[in-house]
């Protein structure tokens, strides 16, 4: 059952939260550009093998994730609603992309337990900015 709260002031840590999001979000941007933009050549050996293990479901996974979710942090930026649909979309999109790294071999048996980490500090992270969605829709802080 959604619950909607009694509309309050907007908190003083909403727009440093809501940049903060949106720099995470560009960062994310700019890992995918440096990963489809990259020259397969000039990677590392295990870099290489798990690129050309990747499918492109993943790829697109990635794509989504990202591009949606700087869409979806503008629109907390903006304080705009649609903000919470769009990280919900994005949110979906890296636990895809999450599964994936999980469940293709090559990019399984090519990823460190560092790589794997950072996927799931990304998926923590990403879940987060969308509870930060909901909650503000819930608050009233997004028209």
């Amino acid at each position: 059952m959604e619950e909607e709260l009694a509309p309050r002031p907007v908190a003083g840590w909403y727009m440093p939260a809501a940049i903060a999001s949106l720099l995470f979000m560009a960062l994310g941007c700019f890992m995918y550009l440096s990963q489809v933009l990259a020259d397969p050549a000039n990677l590392p050996l295990d870099r290489r093998v798990a690129a050309e293990a990747e499918p492109l479901w993943v790829t697109a996974a990635f794509a989504v994730a990202v591009w949606v979710g700087l869409a979806g942090t503008v629109m907390l930026v903006l304080r705009k609603r649609l903000a919470e649909f769009l990280l919900m979309v994005s949110l979906a999109a890296v636990l895809v992309w999450l599964a994936g790294l999980l469940v293709v071999s090559g990019l399984r048996e090519n990823m460190s337990a560092n790589d794997l980490l950072v996927a799931l500090v990304v998926t923590a992270l990403t879940w987060t900015i969308f509870w930060f969605a909901r909650h503000s829709r819930q608050r009233g802080w997004l028209r």
